[in-house]
């Protein structure tokens, strides 16, 4: 169920991590350890006095011996109780400190993802690691790992006090290893998958049910209820057929396994009983080994159900640590034909701003390619109109000239360097893409502005939103720069949440900007405003324009135009309109349609 282009480590990969895990705390382990072996060994103590107590009374002890050993039990039960609450807050502050770190490191490499990647494999299943798996990587650390040492040394030492009281009954715990291991071995073998596919369920079922909720005024405009209904119905249908296979297991697991954990007590009890029948053991020593096997059964249970919250933990640490598995967005992405480049000096970045496409040729999936060998040369300072049909992949040609995906053969470069080659604070600087679609984030506007730049002064940022005509707007909220947007705060316009993504990019200040339908969902007027606003700003920079207005074409230096994904005209607005192509058509049908009152 878990998209293929977000792995799962292997592993190996896992018990690596787990091994520096204890590396880098052996001693808080060790800790750990010691303490909740001393508080095994203090539980220990009331069977072993209870037994020995009994022997006593038969030997006719007086009050004083009752007494006595009363306060011994009792002693010891305070004792492991305080050993217990002190190994049990070291193991949850180290289990916090485990989980802080791989939290923080899933959140990295989760950030710096490639974008292409994240589109390619939902963010249903991006969401589902963020959460469902780190939380149960987070229970698994902060209650199953404590849980399971405390239950392997309580069932050690409790086998050991067994038989070091009475080495003839003990051996009788040997007889629930057989089917304890068979039950164990079966478990095992079948617990990874069944988990591996329960974990994979909750992305396709988050991702459906948030799609049809984000796009609830699509469904209900286009009746889509039925279709959106089933999909849901498919995705949920496909987690409760994973979540039965989860309890299916446990059925058939749990019931052999007490079994298993009951034969000790009546084998210690029966056993234990004949030989004191004989007068080889006394009564003590089978009531001790009796209570140290009934003693046995409460671990063991919780080992079993460690066990179980142990796979899912290891499933859940391999889809996080998969994360860290992905091509990252500041690693070479490797092209089909790679050619000589320029080198780079990575204090600096490419040395020019002349952008290049060479041959380029993309696909979204294999042997259905979207962009046919397209070469286009863009000098420093130009502003370039992409224009063409929807579904021409004017829209694809942006996300490769800002490096967000890379092509399956060519080259698009910067000043001589192959984007891909570029790390990802080069690539900001030397290409930024701003789409139609803005993010405004739960913070106040001043902080989503500097995003783009976060030691910019007060000036600086005034500037910014000045240009995109945002800081009238601005002025007028009773708080300014300081009201609350996004979710529970200040409702913004689209127009203004992309004037806002506007901004940051005016104060990122890249020698190139690609702008995707940027001022699509602004009216006609304030788009030309905007448009207008941001040539005087970006003067000397390099405005890759994909043009939802031919207007915007217009006022283009040159205009590219793309048609079934090649390159079919390229030239002034006059040169195409006096060449009578496809781009005249388009300009005559716009104006013959009224569209130039936008002028």
């Amino acid at each position: 169920m878990s998209d293929p282009t977000l792995p799962i480590a292997s592993s190996r990969d896992v018990w690596a991590a787990l091994s520096n895990f204890w590396r880098d705390r052996r001693g808080r382990f060790v800790l750990i350890a010691v303490l909740y072996g001393a508080a095994a060994v203090a539980a220990l103590a009331p069977p072993k006095l209870f037994g020995a107590l009994i022997d006593r009374l038969d030997a006719g002890a007086d009050g004083g011996v009752i007494a006595l050993f009363c306060g011994g039990m009792i002693v010891s039960v305070v004792t492991q109780a305080a050993l217990l609450l002190l190994a049990t807050r070291t193991a949850l502050v180290l289990g916090e400190d485990v989980f802080r770190g791989v939290r923080d490191e899933f959140m990295r490499n989760a950030l710096r993802l490639p974008i292409g990647l994240i589109e390619r494999g939902g963010t249903g299943e991006l969401v589902t690691r963020t959460t469902q798996d780190v939380r149960s990587l987070g229970g698994t650390v902060r209650d199953a790992i404590p849980q399971t040492l405390i239950a392997v040394v309580t069932v050690v030492l409790t086998v050991v006090a067994a038989a070091l009281t009475a080495p003839l009954i003990a051996p009788v715990y040997l007889l629930a290893l057989p089917l304890l291991v068979v039950v164990m071995r079966w478990y095992v073998r079948r617990a990874p998958a069944v988990y591996h596919r329960l974990g994979g369920s909750y992305g396709a079922m988050f991702a459906s049910v948030h799609e049809t909720s984000s796009g609830s005024r699509t469904v209900e405009a286009l009746s889509l209820q039925d279709a959106r209904n089933r999909s849901i119905d498919q995705t949920i249908g496909a987690h409760w057929s994973a979540a039965v296979g989860r309890i299916r297991l446990r059925q058939m697991m749990l019931p052999w396994s007490n079994l298993s954990f009951a034969i000790p007590v009546f084998a210690s009890l029966a056993w234990g009983g004949w030989l004191a029948i004989d007068g080889r053991v006394s009564i003590g020593a089978v009531v001790a080994v009796t209570l140290y096997a009934s003693a046995l059964v409460a671990p063991m249970e919780s080992l079993i159900e460690c066990t179980d919250e142990l796979q899912r933990g290891f499933v859940s640490f391999a889809r996080v640590l998969g994360i860290s598995r992905t091509p990252q967005e500041h690693d070479p992405v490797p092209i089909a034909h790679p050619a000589a480049a320029t080198a780079v000096d990575p204090a600096v970045g490419p040395a020019s701003g002349d952008v290049e496409l060479h041959d380029v040729r993309f696909a979204y999936r294999a042997g259905r390619e979207v962009l046919h060998g397209v070469s286009l040369h863009i000098v420093p300072g130009e502003r370039l109109a992409v224009v063409g049909p929807s579904g021409a992949g004017k829209s694809t040609l942006a996300r490769l000239l800002a490096g967000l995906d890379s092509p399956a053969a060519g080259r698009v470069c910067v000043g001589g360097v192959d984007l891909a080659e570029l790390d990802v604070a080069h690539r900001r600087r030397a290409v930024l893409l701003v789409t139609q679609e803005s993010h405004i984030f739960a913070t106040s506007i001043r902080d989503n502005v500097l995003l783009a730049r976060p030691d910019a002064n007060d000036m600086q940022l005034s500037a910014a939103l000045t240009t995109v005509g945002a800081q009238r707007w601005i002025t007028a909220l009773e708080e300014g720069w300081h009201t609350m947007v996004g979710r529970g705060g200040h409702v913004l316009s689209g127009a203004q949440e992309q004037q806002l993504a506007l901004a940051r990019v005016v104060l990122a200040d890249p020698r190139t900007i690609v702008l995707d339908e940027a001022t699509s969902s602004m009216d006609p007027g304030a788009a030309r405003e905007l448009e207008s606003a941001l040539g005087a700003a970006l003067a000397g920079r390099t405005v890759i324009a994909i043009a939802h207005r031919l207007s915007t074409a217009h006022d283009a230096d040159r205009i590219a135009v793309v048609d079934a994904g090649r390159l079919v005209e390229l030239g002034t607005h006059d040169e195409l309109v006096s060449a009578a192509g496809g781009y005249a058509d388009l300009w005559n049908a716009w104006s013959d349609d009224g569209a130039m009152r936008d002028h």
